[in-house]
């Protein structure tokens, strides 16, 4: 979608829920997912342009807000999203997030979006594309432990992206692994149903954890992670919040996507300041080694990062052009003569 025309520019683009349903289903799934694995791979290849800053928290007993802000110096985004792990008990979302894009140039937004679904698109898109770099070669089974909102998303993606086609689930609510195993049916995927984390990950290269409580748990125990696999640990993003017994992250070769945020909210937050990390996007434009030996195990430390959003941000903006799954809105004052915006508001009496 281009910029908008001067005489348009009191518009904006607006993607609710209902038409990024649309989009995603008038792209494919997928699709989707493969495609947006390439765009976030290809901004963290040009990782050095950009802003970046630990996102901006306020956190309560209850939860978090936050807003994820990054530039690449023509194009500004943010993300407000929060998190609170007590809302499914009342039935509400754990995570809800709206994003913007804006130009740079003049500083007028050209994007509005919701970003709940697109969240859960980009954060498993992050997923593939670090497990593509990290996971042994051939894997072709993921063990995924919490089987909340993300965990179709996160399979699906693997799927797409890797080739992955056997999934093992386990959540401590078994309805939660029934509601992600009636929802995989006809996907291609073989979906296994398991009544432990420990029987789940048995046989998995890839191990995904992803659990909403707001504490330090121990979802994975040392002895449970054998050589050779790749942990993709989604679930620790914020202070206090983790899922991996340190004994597994001396044991594994960490990745990141920003050091500052992720010694602030990811698993590493258990390590001592000097524990060693490697920036994700150094092993995508080949600065650093990712998987290097068969017996390697390999962390990824994700929190989400506001490059990702900026990712999935332009590419809803590009897939829109001639789809009509917006609608354009009014959000910007656009006086006729820039300097009387109170001439503006008298003429509103009218």
């Amino acid at each position: 979608m281009t910029a908008p025309s001067p005489s348009e520019k009191a518009f904006v683009p607006f993607v609710s829920v209902e038409n990024m349903m649309r989009l995603v289903h008038h792209i494919g799934i997928e699709t989707v997912l493969t495609e947006l694995t390439d765009v976030i791979e290809s901004d963290f290849r040009r990782w050095p342009l950009f802003d970046k800053t630990p996102r901006v928290a306020s956190h309560s007993r209850e939860g978090v807000i936050e807003l994820m802000p990054t530039s690449d110096g023509e194009i500004y985004a943010f993300k407000y999203v929060n998190g609170h792990p007590k809302n499914m008990a009342q039935g509400l979302q754990t995570v809800t997030a709206f994003g913007l894009l804006a130009e740079v140039s003049n500083g007028y937004p050209v994007l509005l979006t919701e970003m709940t679904l697109l969240t859960a698109l980009r954060t498993a898109a992050t997923s593939a594309m670090a497990a593509r770099h990290l996971a042994p070669k051939g894997a072709k089974t993921m063990a995924m432990i919490g089987n909340g909102a993300q965990a179709e998303f996160q399979a699906l993606a693997m799927k797409a992206v890797l080739g992955i086609d056997k999934i093992r689930l386990y959540d401590i609510d078994q309805r939660a692994s029934d509601k992600v195993a009636r929802n995989l049916a006809g996907s291609g995927l073989t979906v296994t149903v398991c009544p432990s984390a420990q029987s789940a990950i048995e046989g998995a290269e890839i191990i995904t954890t992803c659990t909403a409580d707001k504490q330090n748990a121990t979802i994975l125990t040392d002895n449970m992670v054998g050589s050779g696999v790749h942990i993709n640990a989604i679930g620790g993003d914020c202070p206090g919040k983790t899922e991996l017994h340190k004994d597994i992250l001396k044991r594994a070769d960490t990745f990141v996507e920003y050091p500052p945020q992720t010694r602030i909210e990811g698993e590493i937050q258990q390590m001592d300041p000097d524990y060693p990390v490697t920036e994700l996007w150094k092993v995508v434009t080949g600065e650093a080694i990712g998987r290097h030996e068969p017996g390697q195990i390999t962390l990824f430390d994700s929190v989400g990062f506001a490059v990702e959003d900026f990712s999935a941000l332009r590419y809803v903006r590009a897939k829109l052009v001639g789809t009509g799954f917006y609608q354009d809105i009014d959000i910007i004052a656009d006086p006729d003569d820039p300097r009387d915006l109170f001439g503006m508001l008298q003429r509103a009496k009218d």
